[in-house]
Protein backbone atom coordinates (compact mmCIF):
# COMPACT_ATOMS: atom_id res chain seq x y z
CA UNK A 1 0.00 0.00 0.00
CA UNK A 2 1.36 3.10 -0.36
CA UNK A 3 2.21 5.93 1.76
CA UNK A 4 1.13 9.23 0.92
CA UNK A 5 2.78 11.99 2.28
CA UNK A 6 0.96 15.60 2.55
CA UNK A 7 2.53 19.07 4.10
CA UNK A 8 0.35 20.64 6.24
CA UNK A 9 1.50 24.57 6.56
CA UNK A 10 -1.22 26.03 8.89
CA UNK A 11 -0.03 29.56 8.49
CA UNK A 12 -1.60 32.58 10.32
CA UNK A 13 -4.70 33.83 11.96
CA UNK A 14 -7.16 31.45 11.80
CA UNK A 15 -5.22 29.22 9.86
CA UNK A 16 -4.02 26.80 12.34
CA UNK A 17 -7.53 26.06 13.70
CA UNK A 18 -9.08 25.75 10.30
CA UNK A 19 -6.35 23.49 9.15
CA UNK A 20 -6.30 21.43 12.41
CA UNK A 21 -9.61 20.74 11.74
CA UNK A 22 -9.44 19.51 8.05
CA UNK A 23 -6.42 17.17 8.86
CA UNK A 24 -8.90 15.97 12.26
CA UNK A 25 -11.59 15.24 9.36
CA UNK A 26 -9.03 13.74 6.75
CA UNK A 27 -7.38 11.69 9.52
CA UNK A 28 -10.98 10.29 9.96
CA UNK A 29 -12.23 9.82 6.37
CA UNK A 30 -8.71 8.21 5.56
CA UNK A 31 -9.12 5.29 8.43
CA UNK A 32 -12.51 4.78 6.37
CA UNK A 33 -11.31 4.57 3.24
CA UNK A 34 -8.66 2.47 4.46
CA UNK A 35 -5.53 4.81 3.04
CA UNK A 36 -2.38 5.69 4.43
CA UNK A 37 -1.60 9.53 5.12
CA UNK A 38 1.31 10.90 6.51
CA UNK A 39 0.86 14.36 7.70
CA UNK A 40 4.06 16.33 7.94
CA UNK A 41 3.74 19.85 9.50
CA UNK A 42 6.12 22.67 8.55
CA UNK A 43 6.37 26.16 9.50
CA UNK A 44 5.18 29.28 7.38
CA UNK A 45 4.05 32.70 8.56
CA UNK A 46 4.33 34.72 11.42
CA UNK A 47 5.35 30.96 13.08
CA UNK A 48 8.32 30.68 10.93
CA UNK A 49 9.02 34.17 11.25
CA UNK A 50 9.60 33.93 15.32
CA UNK A 51 12.06 30.67 14.19
CA UNK A 52 13.97 31.22 11.22
CA UNK A 53 13.21 35.34 10.62
CA UNK A 54 11.75 34.32 7.11
CA UNK A 55 7.83 33.73 6.18
CA UNK A 56 8.95 30.57 3.85
CA UNK A 57 12.32 29.46 5.24
CA UNK A 58 14.06 26.78 3.24
CA UNK A 59 13.16 23.81 5.75
CA UNK A 60 9.83 24.35 4.57
CA UNK A 61 10.49 24.44 0.70
CA UNK A 62 13.21 21.31 1.22
CA UNK A 63 10.15 19.57 3.23
CA UNK A 64 7.56 20.46 0.92
CA UNK A 65 10.30 18.77 -2.47
CA UNK A 66 9.29 15.63 -0.45
CA UNK A 67 5.33 15.31 -0.39
CA UNK A 68 2.73 14.16 -2.61
CA UNK A 69 1.02 17.29 -2.41
CA UNK A 70 0.02 19.83 0.57
CA UNK A 71 -2.65 22.52 2.35
CA UNK A 72 -1.43 25.76 2.80
CA UNK A 73 -3.59 28.02 5.37
CA UNK A 74 -3.65 31.57 4.82
CA UNK A 75 -1.14 33.89 5.39
CA UNK A 76 -1.51 38.09 7.09
CA UNK A 77 1.56 38.89 5.33
CA UNK A 78 0.16 42.59 5.47
CA UNK A 79 1.25 42.33 9.29
CA UNK A 80 4.71 40.90 8.71
CA UNK A 81 7.55 42.79 9.54
CA UNK A 82 8.72 45.87 6.66
CA UNK A 83 11.70 43.54 5.37
CA UNK A 84 9.42 40.75 4.87
CA UNK A 85 6.19 43.09 3.86
CA UNK A 86 8.34 44.15 1.04
CA UNK A 87 8.91 40.54 -0.64
CA UNK A 88 6.35 37.83 -1.95
CA UNK A 89 4.17 36.48 0.67
CA UNK A 90 4.33 32.82 1.04
CA UNK A 91 1.75 31.72 -1.38
CA UNK A 92 3.28 33.85 -3.90
CA UNK A 93 6.40 32.30 -3.72
CA UNK A 94 5.33 28.61 -3.50
CA UNK A 95 3.42 29.46 -6.79
CA UNK A 96 5.87 31.38 -8.60
CA UNK A 97 8.72 28.92 -7.27
CA UNK A 98 7.05 25.64 -8.29
CA UNK A 99 5.41 27.03 -10.83
CA UNK A 100 2.12 26.17 -9.85
CA UNK A 101 0.66 27.99 -13.41
CA UNK A 102 -3.11 26.65 -12.60
CA UNK A 103 -5.15 28.16 -10.22
CA UNK A 104 -8.49 25.98 -10.03
CA UNK A 105 -11.30 28.00 -8.28
CA UNK A 106 -14.94 25.95 -8.37
CA UNK A 107 -18.01 28.20 -7.38
CA UNK A 108 -20.82 25.45 -6.37
CA UNK A 109 -23.80 25.67 -4.21
CA UNK A 110 -23.65 23.96 -1.03
CA UNK A 111 -27.19 22.51 0.98
CA UNK A 112 -28.63 24.88 3.42
CA UNK A 113 -26.30 27.93 1.99
CA UNK A 114 -28.40 31.02 0.73
CA UNK A 115 -27.46 31.84 -2.79
CA UNK A 116 -27.59 35.23 -4.28
CA UNK A 117 -27.70 33.03 -7.96
CA UNK A 118 -29.56 29.90 -7.53
CA UNK A 119 -27.77 26.43 -8.63
CA UNK A 120 -24.51 26.98 -10.01
CA UNK A 121 -21.65 24.62 -10.49
CA UNK A 122 -18.85 26.31 -12.62
CA UNK A 123 -14.69 26.15 -12.38
CA UNK A 124 -12.62 28.99 -13.08
CA UNK A 125 -9.29 28.13 -14.58
CA UNK A 126 -7.37 31.06 -13.80
CA UNK A 127 -3.55 31.48 -15.05
CA UNK A 128 -1.18 31.90 -12.56
CA UNK A 129 2.12 32.68 -13.59
CA UNK A 130 1.66 35.62 -15.74
CA UNK A 131 -0.67 38.70 -16.83
CA UNK A 132 -1.10 41.62 -15.25
CA UNK A 133 0.28 40.26 -11.61
CA UNK A 134 3.96 42.26 -11.84
CA UNK A 135 5.08 39.74 -8.84
CA UNK A 136 4.32 36.72 -10.81
CA UNK A 137 5.64 37.66 -14.44
CA UNK A 138 9.55 38.32 -14.04
CA UNK A 139 12.58 35.79 -13.63
CA UNK A 140 13.93 38.85 -11.87
CA UNK A 141 12.41 41.84 -10.22
CA UNK A 142 8.89 42.24 -9.78
CA UNK A 143 7.50 43.93 -13.38
CA UNK A 144 6.70 47.56 -11.44
CA UNK A 145 8.86 50.23 -12.20
CA UNK A 146 8.06 54.40 -10.28
CA UNK A 147 9.18 56.57 -13.20
CA UNK A 148 9.12 59.75 -11.31
CA UNK A 149 7.04 60.70 -7.69
CA UNK A 150 3.64 60.64 -9.74
CA UNK A 151 4.35 57.47 -12.73
CA UNK A 152 4.30 53.71 -12.27
CA UNK A 153 4.42 51.69 -15.18
CA UNK A 154 3.53 47.82 -15.00
CA UNK A 155 4.10 45.41 -17.19
CA UNK A 156 1.73 42.15 -18.23
CA UNK A 157 3.26 39.29 -19.36
CA UNK A 158 1.86 36.79 -22.05
CA UNK A 159 3.54 33.79 -23.73
CA UNK A 160 2.35 31.50 -26.15
CA UNK A 161 3.25 28.77 -23.48
CA UNK A 162 1.36 29.58 -20.65
CA UNK A 163 -1.56 29.91 -22.32
CA UNK A 164 -1.57 27.37 -24.55
CA UNK A 165 -1.28 25.08 -21.19
CA UNK A 166 -3.73 26.87 -18.62
CA UNK A 167 -6.16 26.07 -22.14
CA UNK A 168 -5.25 22.44 -22.00
CA UNK A 169 -5.79 22.20 -18.46
CA UNK A 170 -9.91 23.82 -19.11
CA UNK A 171 -10.62 22.40 -22.10
CA UNK A 172 -9.34 19.04 -20.32
CA UNK A 173 -12.07 19.49 -17.52
CA UNK A 174 -14.29 20.78 -19.47
CA UNK A 175 -14.38 17.00 -20.98
CA UNK A 176 -14.97 15.64 -17.88
CA UNK A 177 -17.99 17.79 -16.97
CA UNK A 178 -20.49 19.80 -19.38
CA UNK A 179 -17.96 20.27 -22.35
CA UNK A 180 -18.62 23.69 -22.25
CA UNK A 181 -15.45 26.52 -21.79
CA UNK A 182 -15.88 30.08 -21.59
CA UNK A 183 -12.98 32.54 -22.57
CA UNK A 184 -12.86 35.72 -20.78
CA UNK A 185 -10.85 38.26 -22.03
CA UNK A 186 -10.48 41.99 -23.14
CA UNK A 187 -9.43 41.95 -26.07
CA UNK A 188 -11.26 44.57 -28.25
CA UNK A 189 -8.90 47.13 -25.82
CA UNK A 190 -5.99 44.87 -25.21
CA UNK A 191 -5.62 43.52 -28.30
CA UNK A 192 -2.31 42.29 -28.62
CA UNK A 193 -1.96 40.35 -24.70
CA UNK A 194 -5.61 39.56 -24.37
CA UNK A 195 -6.05 38.91 -27.87
CA UNK A 196 -3.43 36.47 -27.93
CA UNK A 197 -4.49 34.68 -24.82
CA UNK A 198 -8.59 34.85 -26.96
CA UNK A 199 -7.03 33.68 -30.10
CA UNK A 200 -4.50 30.40 -28.65
CA UNK A 201 -7.41 29.35 -26.67
CA UNK A 202 -9.74 28.85 -30.11
CA UNK A 203 -6.56 27.15 -31.64
CA UNK A 204 -6.76 24.74 -28.53
CA UNK A 205 -10.29 24.68 -28.81
CA UNK A 206 -10.17 22.91 -32.05
CA UNK A 207 -8.22 19.77 -30.03
CA UNK A 208 -11.34 19.65 -28.11
CA UNK A 209 -14.34 19.08 -30.89
CA UNK A 210 -16.66 17.79 -27.77
CA UNK A 211 -16.59 20.82 -26.34
CA UNK A 212 -18.30 23.84 -26.89
CA UNK A 213 -16.67 27.57 -26.56
CA UNK A 214 -17.60 31.07 -26.20
CA UNK A 215 -15.96 34.38 -24.78
CA UNK A 216 -16.59 37.35 -23.17
CA UNK A 217 -15.05 40.80 -22.14
CA UNK A 218 -14.48 40.98 -18.64
CA UNK A 219 -16.31 43.44 -17.63
CA UNK A 220 -19.87 41.60 -19.39
CA UNK A 221 -18.81 38.71 -17.61
CA UNK A 222 -18.68 40.44 -14.39
CA UNK A 223 -23.00 40.96 -14.92
CA UNK A 224 -23.26 37.15 -17.18
CA UNK A 225 -22.34 35.98 -13.32
CA UNK A 226 -24.41 37.93 -11.14
CA UNK A 227 -27.13 37.64 -13.80
CA UNK A 228 -26.97 33.73 -14.79
CA UNK A 229 -23.69 32.10 -13.44
CA UNK A 230 -25.69 28.89 -13.87
CA UNK A 231 -24.87 28.86 -17.52
CA UNK A 232 -21.47 28.58 -17.36
CA UNK A 233 -19.63 25.52 -17.01
CA UNK A 234 -15.66 26.40 -17.32
CA UNK A 235 -14.34 29.65 -17.56
CA UNK A 236 -10.46 29.92 -18.13
CA UNK A 237 -9.09 33.49 -18.20
CA UNK A 238 -5.53 34.95 -17.19
CA UNK A 239 -4.29 36.00 -13.89
CA UNK A 240 -5.78 39.32 -12.46
CA UNK A 241 -9.78 38.53 -14.06
CA UNK A 242 -9.30 34.99 -12.85
CA UNK A 243 -8.90 36.49 -9.24
CA UNK A 244 -11.78 39.20 -9.49
CA UNK A 245 -13.84 36.67 -11.19
CA UNK A 246 -13.37 33.41 -8.81
CA UNK A 247 -14.11 36.07 -5.56
CA UNK A 248 -17.36 37.16 -7.19
CA UNK A 249 -18.25 33.63 -8.33
CA UNK A 250 -17.54 32.56 -4.44
CA UNK A 251 -19.39 35.22 -2.73
CA UNK A 252 -22.59 34.92 -5.40
CA UNK A 253 -22.94 31.08 -4.28
CA UNK A 254 -22.91 31.64 -0.93
CA UNK A 255 -19.81 33.20 0.65
CA UNK A 256 -16.10 33.65 -0.25
CA UNK A 257 -15.26 32.16 2.89
CA UNK A 258 -16.56 28.96 1.51
CA UNK A 259 -14.42 29.12 -1.87
CA UNK A 260 -12.15 26.38 -2.23
CA UNK A 261 -9.01 26.20 -4.71
CA UNK A 262 -5.86 24.36 -5.77
CA UNK A 263 -2.78 25.28 -7.17
CA UNK A 264 -1.25 22.90 -9.43
CA UNK A 265 1.32 22.01 -12.21
CA UNK A 266 1.38 18.67 -14.49
CA UNK A 267 3.27 17.07 -10.92
CA UNK A 268 2.01 19.10 -7.60
CA UNK A 269 -0.57 20.96 -6.28
CA UNK A 270 -1.33 22.80 -2.74
CA UNK A 271 -4.81 23.14 -1.21
CA UNK A 272 -5.32 26.71 -0.79
CA UNK A 273 -8.86 28.60 0.30
CA UNK A 274 -10.00 31.41 -1.31
CA UNK A 275 -10.53 33.55 1.64
CA UNK A 276 -7.71 35.84 3.84
CA UNK A 277 -6.60 35.14 7.57
CA UNK A 278 -9.09 36.79 9.45
CA UNK A 279 -6.74 37.86 12.07
CA UNK A 280 -9.85 39.40 14.40
CA UNK A 281 -11.25 35.99 14.80
CA UNK A 282 -8.04 34.28 15.16
CA UNK A 283 -7.76 31.85 18.34
CA UNK A 284 -12.11 31.91 18.85
CA UNK A 285 -12.45 28.58 17.55
CA UNK A 286 -14.94 29.90 15.10
CA UNK A 287 -13.41 30.68 11.83
CA UNK A 288 -15.21 28.55 9.14
CA UNK A 289 -13.13 25.65 7.79
CA UNK A 290 -15.16 24.53 4.71
CA UNK A 291 -12.95 26.59 2.49
CA UNK A 292 -9.71 24.89 3.17
CA UNK A 293 -12.06 21.55 3.48
CA UNK A 294 -13.36 21.74 0.09
CA UNK A 295 -9.91 22.46 -0.94
CA UNK A 296 -8.83 19.81 0.64
CA UNK A 297 -11.00 17.57 -1.33
CA UNK A 298 -10.15 18.91 -4.62
CA UNK A 299 -6.46 17.88 -3.66
CA UNK A 300 -7.25 14.84 -2.92
CA UNK A 301 -9.61 14.47 -6.61
CA UNK A 302 -6.17 16.03 -7.90
CA UNK A 303 -3.98 12.94 -6.22
CA UNK A 304 -6.24 10.17 -7.41
CA UNK A 305 -6.04 11.06 -11.07
CA UNK A 306 -2.42 11.00 -10.85
CA UNK A 307 -1.98 8.22 -8.98
CA UNK A 308 -4.44 6.24 -10.20
CA UNK A 309 -5.50 5.30 -6.64
CA UNK A 310 -9.57 5.30 -6.67
CA UNK A 311 -9.20 5.15 -2.75
CA UNK A 312 -8.46 9.27 -2.46
CA UNK A 313 -11.07 10.15 -4.20
CA UNK A 314 -13.09 8.00 -1.82
CA UNK A 315 -11.48 9.79 0.83
CA UNK A 316 -12.98 12.98 -0.80
CA UNK A 317 -15.93 12.58 -1.26
CA UNK A 318 -16.61 10.54 2.04
CA UNK A 319 -15.13 14.51 3.40
CA UNK A 320 -17.37 16.39 0.75
CA UNK A 321 -20.73 14.32 1.39
CA UNK A 322 -20.64 14.73 5.23
CA UNK A 323 -19.55 18.51 5.07
CA UNK A 324 -22.49 18.94 2.95
CA UNK A 325 -25.05 16.88 5.09
CA UNK A 326 -23.88 19.09 8.13
CA UNK A 327 -24.75 22.44 6.09
CA UNK A 328 -28.42 20.70 5.22
CA UNK A 329 -28.58 19.96 8.76
CA UNK A 330 -28.31 23.43 9.76
CA UNK A 331 -24.62 22.67 11.36
CA UNK A 332 -23.03 25.72 10.53
CA UNK A 333 -20.55 28.43 11.84
CA UNK A 334 -21.10 31.69 13.12
CA UNK A 335 -20.39 33.58 9.82
CA UNK A 336 -23.29 31.21 7.78
CA UNK A 337 -25.58 31.93 10.84
CA UNK A 338 -24.82 28.76 12.85
CA UNK A 339 -23.61 27.95 16.28
CA UNK A 340 -21.23 25.64 15.87
CA UNK A 341 -17.47 26.33 16.71
CA UNK A 342 -14.81 25.52 14.34
CA UNK A 343 -14.45 22.23 16.21
CA UNK A 344 -17.66 21.56 16.42
CA UNK A 345 -18.48 21.74 13.23
CA UNK A 346 -15.22 19.25 11.96
CA UNK A 347 -16.35 16.91 14.69
CA UNK A 348 -19.89 16.63 13.13
CA UNK A 349 -18.48 16.05 9.94
CA UNK A 350 -15.97 13.06 11.23
CA UNK A 351 -19.15 11.72 13.23
CA UNK A 352 -21.10 11.41 9.45
CA UNK A 353 -18.19 10.11 7.73
CA UNK A 354 -17.62 6.84 10.19
CA UNK A 355 -21.84 6.13 9.60
CA UNK A 356 -21.42 6.31 6.00
CA UNK A 357 -21.46 2.11 4.93
CA UNK A 358 -18.21 1.37 3.75
CA UNK A 359 -17.94 0.21 0.03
Amino acid sequence: MTIYRLGVLKGDGIGPEIVNATVDVFKTASRKANIDIEWLTLPMGWEAIKQYDNPLPEVTTEGLKNTHGWILGPHDSASYPPDHKKNLNPSGVLRHTLDLFANIRPAKTLPGIQSMVGEADLVIYRENTEGFYADRNMFVGHGEWQITEDVVITAGVFTRQAIERIAHAAFQMAMKRRKKVTVVHKANVLRLSNGLFLNICRDIAQQYPEVTIDDYHIDAMAAHLARRAKDFDVIVTENMYGDILSDLAGELVGSLGLAPSINANDTIAMAQAAHGSAPDIAGKNIGNPTGIMLSTVMLMEWLAEKHNDPKLKEMGTYVEQSLAQSLKEGIKTKDLGGHATTSEFAEAISEKIMRIESR
